[in-house]
């Protein structure tokens, strides 16, 4: 059955390999980046059932020689050379089976960070300025291009929310994980009696939404105009740039302040609220399957959480999946690599399980 299916995709990546070379689809760049994209995935499918096909093959020969020698060397070479050829296609077999899965509709695109700072005062806009540095050092060591949308900063130098973009492939596949409540245990830098402090943040993650994803009527849309604040209410621009956005029909809002142009202000604006459309669409879709589940943010409350963070233990834990590393100092400048393969394992290991 595997090899039947490895077949069909072979036809499959000769009809886009001939697309690609179509002067419509060159002169197109989104249908040559998607083309691409399916092009990479096949090849790489089809090289392993390829591999897989010629080690089962070889498996097949040596059992059928083991049969006809009865003993000596040869023999003990023959079974050597078994178990390595077992091992082999086991090995393909499972990464075949991964990569025949069925794909997450936005594995392609860019990805939307939203991180808010929740229960713990100005701690928590604190811990919130320290997970928006970690996801920008993580987005670093990937080799993604991470840029700060918009933020509001706290008295403390901390972030009551903070936005960042991240493009680079492979960015939904890991960030999606990154998304809920996450907790932290510290003595806060106001604390005066040394005593350790819990205090939580958020993080949302979304698929940025193209304008052919989104279609965004004008008339659905209250714009106001108002100066950029910083921390305080304090005014940092002369001139109305800042831009805030309703959403009619929905409710929501989005406001954006960072750049001095009301035009760059818009346009970040709509992006994010278009991100956020999509995700309420997927959630509706999923919800309709019956295969709703909790949102990623949750309540924001301390008891609730993905991840906790214990600064003196230098301790990092990730209950979704019950692991434990003991190295916080290196996970928050960016070494999330531990972390985000063993959620990606896990979530491959149910994909498996229900298929």
């Amino acid at each position: 059955m595997m090899f039947k299916r490895i077949s069909e995709l072979e036809s499959e990546l000769a009809e886009v390999e001939a697309r690609l070379s179509d002067s419509a689809v060159q002169s197109d760049p989104n249908s040559l980046a998607e083309l691409g994209r399916r092009f990479k995935q096949l090849n790489e499918i089809i090289t392993v059932g390829r591999r897989l096909n010629n080690e089962t093959e070889d498996l097949e020969e040596a059992k059928l020689m083991l049969t006809e020698v009865t003993e000596g060397s040869e023999r003990v070479e023959l079974n050597s050379m078994i178990d390595e050829l077992s091992n082999a296609v086991a090995a393909s077999e499972d990464k075949l089976r991964v990569l025949m899965l069925p794909q997450d509709p936005n594995d392609n695109r860019n990805v939307i960070v939203e991180i808010r700072g929740t229960a713990g005062g100005e701690e928590a806009n604190l811990f919130a300025r320290d997970l928006f540095h970690m996801y920008q050092a993580f987005g670093k060591r990937q080799g993604w291009k991470v840029e700060k949308m918009s933020g509001s900063s706290s008295p403390l130098g901390g972030f009551t929310e903070v936005c960042l973009l991240i493009a680079g492939e492979g960015a939904w596949t890991r960030m999606k994980h990154e998304a809920g409540p996450h907790r932290v245990q510290r003595i806060p830098v106001t604390e005066s009696q040394g005593r350790v402090h819990t205090s939580a943040a958020t993080v949302a993650v979304l698929p940025e939404a193209s304008e052919i994803d989104v279609k965004i009527d004008e008339s659905d849309l209250q714009i106001d105009v108002f100066r950029s604040s910083g921390p305080g209410g304090q005014s940092v621009n002369t001139t109305d740039s800042a831009v805030r956005i309703l959403h009619l029909p929905t409710g929501l809002v989005v406001s954006m302040q960072d750049e001095k142009s009301q035009i760059q202000n818009k346009q970040k604006a709509l992006r994010v609220l278009r991100a956020r459309l999509l995700k309420a669409e997927q959630e509706r879709t999923a919800a309709e399957q019956s295969q709703m589940r909790r949102g990623q943010i949750g309540s924001g409350d301390r008891s609730e959480k993905i991840r906790t963070y214990n600064v003196k233990e230098n301790r990092v834990t990730d209950h979704r999946i019950g692991l434990t590393l003991y190295k916080l100092d290196r996970v928050l400048t960016g070494e999330l690599d531990e972390i985000s393969d063993a959620l990606v394992y896990a979530e491959q290991e149910e994909l498996l399980r229900a298929n």
